[in-house]
């Protein structure tokens, strides 16, 4: 099978747009439309899993509603081949390029990454991304998605959002076209998601590919405690009352029933670790503006 990744046609593009992902405005970020050849894009089109396959693990609740394979058990002999290059030392080496992150870990795991496919009136809530990966003890530093969607238009909706880190405002929107790779930096404020269900007509899905990168530690300015997923409620939006915030209580495979409050165990964890929600979810300006009432009222 032919090679995909262009050890040196990457380094190009890297350098060439390293500036540009280090100011890039909320949270250092680029869009590369055309980056891989369409036939590697093709491939792996051709053996997509149906939304009915037994291959995805299933999210959905008030936040999200979305499929995602686990493992590279689960997809084609093609997406595989072209998955394990992501993961190789050519791709590893423009990422560092262009991020500047060095040691950057691939996932030979693919946890929670790896095919991602939302059907009509699916979404993914604005969110900051787990920043651990615990099998690996590693840290989360880098996200690459590479959108499958040929003829996708605008109003069909499922535009990648990025947030600014005091969640007032949308700074931009993606159009998620095939062939359009998006790579951006995890922190803890790095807020991003496409909240607005898909309008596509049905029998049409949001298809994509999801890599995400690890490096043996972090800068100490983007050191927080380790957690998983955490949505983020946008201004204005109406939540249900109840509503959990964080992924872990709701992930289940295919089929399976997802019930929050349902596991004691998970529902004391959550009660524990309510002052650390609220502290991240709080704009920091909304924080130090409480401490300093707390003091002079001492």
């Amino acid at each position: 099978m032919k090679l995909y990744i262009d050890p040196e046609a990457l380094l190009k593009v890297a350098r060439a747009n390293r500036d540009t992902y280090a100011t890039a405005q909320p949270f250092p970020h680029i869009v590369l439309d055309g980056l891989f050849p369409e036939e590697a894009l093709d491939g792996v089109l051709d053996e997509f899993p149906k939304p009915e396959s037994e291959v995805w693990t299933e999210f959905q609740n008030y936040h999200e509603e979305k499929l995602v394979t686990s493992g590279e058990g689960n997809i084609g002999i093609f997406s595989t081949f072209l998955i394990y290059q992501f993961n190789s030392a050519p791709f590893l080496t423009f990422l560092e390029a262009l991020t500047g992150i060095e040691g950057i870990i691939p996932d030979p795991h693919f946890a929670s990454g790896g095919l991602h496919q939302i059907p009509r009136g699916g979404k993914l809530g604005i969110h900051a991304d787990g920043n651990r990966n615990h099998k690996l003890r590693l840290d989360r530093r880098v996200n690459a998605l590479i959108y499958l969607n040929r003829d996708w238009k605008d109003d069909y909706g499922g535009h990648l959002e990025l947030w600014d880190s005091a969640m007032s405002r949308c700074v931009k929107k993606i159009l998620p076209v095939y062939n359009r790779t998006v790579i951006f930096s995890v922190t803890d404020r790095a807020y991003h998601g496409h909240p607005e269900p898909l309008t596509c007509p049905e029998g049409m899905t949001r298809k994509s590919i999801a890599l995400y990168y690890y490096t043996n530690g972090r800068p100490p300015r983007e050191r927080h405690e380790a957690r998983a997923t955490l949505f983020i409620q946008r201004p204005g939006e109406l939540v249900p009352e109840g509503t959990i915030f964080t992924r872990e209580s709701y992930t289940g495979l295919k089929g399976e029933s997802s019930r929050p409050g349902q596991n004691a165990e998970r529902s004391a964890k959550l009660a524990t670790g309510a002052k650390h929600l609220i502290r991240k979810v709080t704009p920091p300006i909304l924080i130090d503006a409480a401490k300093f009432l707390l003091r002079r009222r001492r």
